[in-house]
């Protein structure tokens, strides 16, 4: 006896619906367009001639596919360390801050733990009250810090914000059944944290070590300040000193010579922003999935 199987009833929508959807629609549209178009013009800028871009003449492709930027770019010796010493600082330092923060977090989201809300006020007070530039250098210092590859990665590891985050999603996603049941099987706290709690935290693992990695990938203040030795200076901070040497090479330029440092240098300049934003930008879609389903639960109020 054959089962007929029951059509899905299709719910026609009415005039106000359809106008309600398409606006919808198109203001999505137009803000993936604001957002996209920059990135792309920047993109384009890049191998375009400047004066193409100057005049208006560049918009969706470039009129004169031109590589000069990244040849000038490229032929500086220090780029590739600079390179080196960008992906050492992001990995190590997202790692650092994986280590310490998660665990701070899920420490933080324990209502048996001791002196709880104690704690909970000794971190938050930092976050609104910072001790300054020079006390922390001084900090710095009395610790031999000053030009190290540790300096990158140690002592702006821990993020008050990145701990509350964490908390919270411990506190909301993982059953408090999940803890009582393993203690009756004989787990301990530490070793309930490593199997149960950390495998399925891979959402919030997945937000704080990207917000961690931007962050680092871009930071060049800090590298500023702590870092005299050019040897470990990250990417960002040599763009800056070549940037800011060729436009004292085009002050003191004139005529001929300073169209042409004119040019290279407006080509370095869109050059230079590609090299360093598209690496840190592919990593989101790997890490998409995650990030969306750790950023609304974060976000949920404890």
């Amino acid at each position: 006896m054959s089962v007929k199987k029951e059509k899905p009833v299709k719910i026609k929508k009415c005039l106000s619906d359809r106008i309600a959807d398409i606006a919808i629609n198109g203001i999505a549209v137009l803000m993936i367009a604001a957002i996209v178009y920059p990135l792309w013009f920047i993109i384009i800028a890049s191998f375009s001639n400047p004066a193409d871009v100057a005049n208006g003449e560049v918009w969706l492709w470039p009129k004169e596919w031109v590589l000069d930027g990244y040849r000038e770019l490229f032929r500086q010796s220090e780029i590739w360390r600079s390179y080196g010493n960008t992906i050492f600082y992001t990995v190590a330092g997202t790692f650092a801050a994986l280590l310490i923060n998660i665990p701070a977090g899920y420490a933080m989201s324990r209502k048996d733990m001791m002196g709880r809300k104690w704690i909970n006020l000794y971190y938050l007070i930092p976050m609104f009250v910072s001790g300054g530039l020079i006390p922390v250098y001084l900090v710095v210092q009395q610790f031999n810090l000053i030009d190290s590859v540790w300096v990158m990665i140690l002592p702006f590891s821990v993020s008050t914000y990145n701990i509350i985050v964490a908390r919270t999603f411990f506190h909301t996603s993982i059953p408090e059944g999940l803890w009582e049941a393993a203690q009756i099987d004989g787990c301990g706290t530490i070793r309930y944290f490593f199997l149960f709690a950390l495998p399925l935290s891979k959402a919030i693992i997945a937000v704080i070590g990207l917000w961690t990695a931007v962050g680092i990938w871009n930071s060049w203040f800090n590298a500023l300040i702590y870092l005299q030795d050019e040897s470990l200076q990250p990417l960002q901070l040599l763009l800056r000193r070549i940037l800011i040497s060729n436009q004292s090479l085009l002050g003191a330029a004139t005529g001929e010579m300073a169209a042409d440092l004119r040019r290279v240098s407006d080509m370095m300049k869109y050059a230079s922003i590609v090299i360093s934003t598209v690496p840190i930008m592919c990593l989101y879609p790997l890490l998409q999935k995650y990030f969306n389903q750790g950023v609304m639960i974060g976000a949920i109020k404890e």
